[in-house]
């Protein structure tokens, strides 16, 4: 039965609706609003959660919690959004995150005020579910996109994050006097801006994100999916090929995310015990964020023409750089520290980039969300890691311990993609 708009006319077929450009150029157009209202919100918790929590409990060997939290959070959000995105669509489960991190920025807000360590660490949690929500909406522009500018699709919606990723941390300090004008604590001025930010990126989806790129792609590729193969030999080697690429993929992503989050977490508490203010912490991180997410357009590009595995190996290179770079920086140095953020910011994205781009690539739509929320769980449980252990290491050894074995850590991921890459060419 042909389906028909309300003014009688039969509507395109979803194969031919699928591939018409203007429907994807509207697609990323929401992702991409929603994208900068987002990168507003998340860029909160990482320039003053590690502060606030120091504030609060009066130790630096606790200062890595909240970052553990808002991203174990994530990973428990990460697994409701692709729920949701699988049985629904992408609109619901992105809204629905987005609306759930504004929930959360609320509860720290109001544990500020009250002065409690328990409602932040549980609102923190909560709040976690933003960042998932903003990593997952990379995906929803994959999904109607060519394979051959997969890639292209996903930096798109990335790159969207750093206009609100860089404006957050700068108006750490106008969030911040607005804050203690109605009488709360400075450090939870950004999480006002979080709130809005998430509230409006959620309303943005729930209202614009029509077709749903999923259900639509689901729909144009049902009527030319290829039943299973007969031979079972064949089969097993196809299900043991996307095995390894998804296994690759997440692999790539997870080790990048666990360096890119156990430095960057530590270092406004390295800056603030040096004496410097939260406008320099703000300025850094900014450029951090900056770097994360502005260079996706040629990240990219290179992808779909060297490939990811090249990209990949760049990522483990790049973060080495970075940490190297950030051990040796004198604590009172805003030149250098910024240099190093945003290696490593640029590190993360080319592991992003290319780690997502070989997941989607591998996996097929009928599966597609279930598995990326599962590999986004993953670089939710690594990130936790990684911000939980860094405040315990940096109260032990010293941040430039902590920026050296991150970069050296960031290496594990060459052999693998040596490995896949000799393996493509047998």
């Amino acid at each position: 039965m042909k389906s028909e708009t309300s003014a009688g006319v039969a509507a395109p077929p979803p194969a031919e609706l699928a591939a018409d450009p203007a429907v994807q150029r509207h697609i990323l157009g929401v992702l991409v609003t929603s994208q900068i209202l987002s990168g507003a919100g998340l860029a909160a918790g990482i320039t003053v959660g590690a502060l606030l929590a120091q504030d609060m409990l009066g130790s630096t060997g606790l200062a890595g919690l909240p970052s553990a939290l808002f991203t174990a959070g994530s990973a428990l959000a990460a697994i409701v959004v692709s729920r949701i995105s699988a049985a629904r669509g992408r609109r619901p489960g992105l809204a629905v995150g987005y609306a759930t991190g504004a929930v959360g920025s609320v509860g720290v807000i109001a544990a500020a005020a009250l002065d409690s360590p328990v409602l932040l660490f549980l609102a923190l949690f909560v709040y976690g579910a933003g960042t998932a929500t903003n990593l997952q909406a990379r995906y929803a522009g994959a999904d109607l996109a060519a394979p051959g500018h997969r890639a292209r699709a996903i930096s798109t919606v990335l790159v969207a994050t750093t206009l609100g990723g860089v404006l957050g941390p700068n108006l750490a300090a106008p969030t911040g006097a607005l804050a203690h004008a109605v009488h709360l604590p400075r450090l939870a001025g950004p999480f006002l801006l979080a709130g809005l930010a998430y509230a409006a990126a959620a309303v943005v989806l729930a209202t614009r994100l029509h077709p749903d790129p999923l259900l639509l792609a689901r729909a144009a590729a049902a009527p030319t999916e290829q039943a299973p193969a007969d031979d079972p030999a064949a089969a097993a080697a196809s299900t043991a090929r996307t095995r390894n690429r998804v296994l690759l993929g997440a692999q790539v992503m997870v080790v990048t995310q666990v360096v890119m989050v156990g430095v960057m977490t530590m270092t406004p508490v390295h800056m603030h015990d040096a004496g410097q203010g939260t406008a320099a912490s703000g300025l850094v991180i900014a450029l951090h964020v900056a770097a994360m997410y502005l260079p996706s357009p040629l990240t990219g590009r290179l992808v779909d023409r060297h490939g990811p595995l090249a990209v990949g190996a760049a990522a483990g290179l790049t973060l080495l750089v970075a940490g190297l770079l950030a051990a040796a920086a004198p604590a009172h140095s805003v030149p250098l520290l910024a240099l190093a953020l945003v290696l490593l910011g640029l590190g993360w994205n080319f592991g992003l980039v290319s780690g997502t781009a070989i997941l989607t690539d591998a996996v097929p739509l009928a599966t597609r969300a279930k598995t990326q929320g599962g590999v986004d769980v993953a670089i939710a449980i690594a990130g936790a890691t990684g911000g939980l252990a860094s405040g315990a290491v940096v109260d032990l050894a010293g941040y430039p311990v902590l920026a050296l074995g991150g970069g050296l850590l960031a290496l594990l991921i060459l052999p693998a993609l040596a490995t896949a890459a000799a393996r493509g060419r047998r």
